[in-house]
């Protein structure tokens, strides 16, 4: 096992096929699942609106950094699949985007250190 990364991954989907009970809990959880309710969580934080068309799902990864954001993207997509296929919600395709957390740069405006000039 190799050096261990941390991804942040957004995967995208939209609603397809719902049953009138499937929307009904929707629409009845729709507030839980707002903007308010975006964050990143190894279990994964839905979000969806009142429209039910799209949903996202954003999840924390940690996995090998030489298997990369591929990999990692590949682990949310099965983790939101998963909790889709548990709910009983019909979607399409799923598309997620991946950031390795550990080789972003973070950019500290007007901070300086030693040598800055």
């Amino acid at each position: 096992m190799g050096t261990q990364h941390t991804y942040r991954v957004i995967v995208r989907g939209t609603w397809e096929g719902l049953t009138d009970e499937a929307r009904e809990r929707l629409l009845a959880e729709v507030e839980q699942h707002g903007l308010a309710a975006m964050q990143f969580s190894e279990e994964g934080s839905l979000t969806y609106d009142r429209v039910l068309k799209h949903f996202s799902f954003r999840y924390v990864v940690v996995s090998d950094a030489e298997d990369g954001e591929e990999m990692a993207s590949a682990i949310a997509e099965d983790r939101a699949e998963t909790a889709l296929r548990k709910a009983g919600y019909g979607h399409g395709e799923l598309r997620s985007t991946a950031t390795d957390m550990d080789t972003m740069k973070i950019n500290f405006k007007g901070r300086r250190g030693a040598g800055a000039g």
